[in-house]
């Protein structure tokens, strides 16, 4: 049976003095005529304060509807800029958009669908410096990121805020979407007590994703913030929804609040933010480069001079046969995952530059193979795209 839920920072009803223009109860007519909605949850709609972490693949679904859902004051926090590989899925953008900081593009957007919201724009990566100062003026916060260290961050100080945390993911053909951090109920560490090794959860930049399935999630989790909002509805507070876009399927986990959790346990031991790059084993250029390496490395202009020169090099593409099929360079192919069983397909008396896509998987290959006794491997620094970028642009970038 469906409840009402009121989160503790929203009020129960709307100001007495708000109201709707006649163009606004035009434009939200198919709200007031729903009576779960109605004038009083319009209302709390307009005067709702909502921060958006992310205007990519989540953040882009998510802020499309919270803005023509009439969320009076919607903040976007981003620091990147459109790139062509964004447009598959991120909505928002247009190949026009190209090249612009994301939420300049974003917030034209926006404004462009609804011109009665207000939209503030944070440019800035979020940190510890400055998350405490950007989220505490906003009733709740909706998760869009991507990354770990964030993840975490935007958890701690939802938490130390009291503000509710609207969390979704999305890797290849799965998603997961909750609600963090509401009065009673878990948050992210309850969850996930410590992070995964550095490496081991490849990112949708590495693994790749569906183009629809961050519209499906962040149309959820706009859903989730509508529903928080004007306190209609079972919200999904202590409730994982995973969803799987190959089998067509929904299901659900209960979700427990941990009373050791040390962020909002009975007795928390992390009560200000902290270092969440090295929290979560990631350091310096590594937080945002995560192919940053320290293996031996060669440039691609240099291995292209070896090649021409007729050096006798083995080159070593460790991405997966699909990828292999976008483009080449001419190298052998072992996946990066079955290199262990294969490595005596390669001649360690021959020097060896190995590669991927943009040089991180091909560093832990290069890792691999030093620890397995090969002296003379190299890995080719930023990959193929890098080489794309330097050598030759006629190779696609991907």
């Amino acid at each position: 049976m469906a409840t009402n839920t009121r989160i503790s920072n929203l009020p129960e009803s709307a100001n007495a003095n708000a109201t709707l223009s006649k163009e606004e109860v035009m434009r939200y007519s198919r709200h007031l005529i729903m009576p779960e909605v109605g004038m009083d949850g319009q209302l709390k709609l307009k005067q709702a304060k909502v921060l958006c972490i992310g205007t990519g693949g989540l953040g882009a679904p998510l802020g499309l509807y919270l803005a023509a859902a009439g969320v009076g004051r919607i903040g976007l926090v981003d620091f990147d800029s459109v790139d062509l590989t964004n447009l598959q899925r991120q909505i928002l953008f247009g190949t026009s958009d190209i090249g612009r900081p994301k939420i300049e593009a974003a917030a034209d957007r926006l404004r462009n669908l609804n011109p009665d919201i207000q939209i503030d724009q944070f440019e800035s990566r979020l940190t510890s410096e400055n998350a405490l100062d950007i989220l505490k003026n906003y009733d709740m916060v909706v998760d869009g990121t991507d990354n770990f260290p964030t993840r975490y961050l935007v958890n701690d100080a939802c938490v130390i805020l009291g503000k509710s945390n609207v969390y979704g993911s999305i890797f290849r053909f799965e998603g997961q979407i909750t609600i963090f951090g509401a009065p009673g109920g878990p948050c992210y560490r309850c969850l996930y007590p410590e992070p995964p090794p550095p490496g081991l959860v490849p990112s949708c930049a590495e693994g790749g994703v569906l183009g629809v399935l961050p519209g499906i999630v962040g149309a959820i989790q706009a859903a989730e913030t509508l529903k928080l909002i004007i306190g209609k509805g079972e919200p999904l507070i202590g409730r994982l929804l995973l969803f799987d876009a190959l089998a067509m399927r929904f299901r659900e986990l209960k979700l427990r609040k941990n009373p050791e959790c040390p962020v909002c346990g009975e007795h928390p031991t992390i009560t200000k933010l902290i270092d969440y790059a090295e929290f979560c084993g990631v350091r310096g250029e590594e937080a945002a480069n995560p192919a940053q390496t320290t293996v031996p490395e060669i440039a691609p202009r240099e291995l292209k001079a070896r090649l021409d020169r007729g050096d006798d090099l083995f080159v070593l593409d460790v991405r997966e046969p699909h990828e292999y099929q976008i483009c080449n360079l001419g190298g052998h192919l072992i996946p990066l995952g079955e290199l262990s069983r294969r490595v005596n397909e390669l001649d360690s008396s021959r020097e060896i530059v190995a590669h991927c896509r943009s040089g991180k998987r091909s560093a832990e290959a290069v890792e691999f193979l030093r620890s397995a006794g090969f002296r003379k491997v190299l890995n080719l620094k930023g990959g193929i795209l890098a080489w794309s970028d330097e050598v030759d642009a006629s190779v696609p970038k991907y």
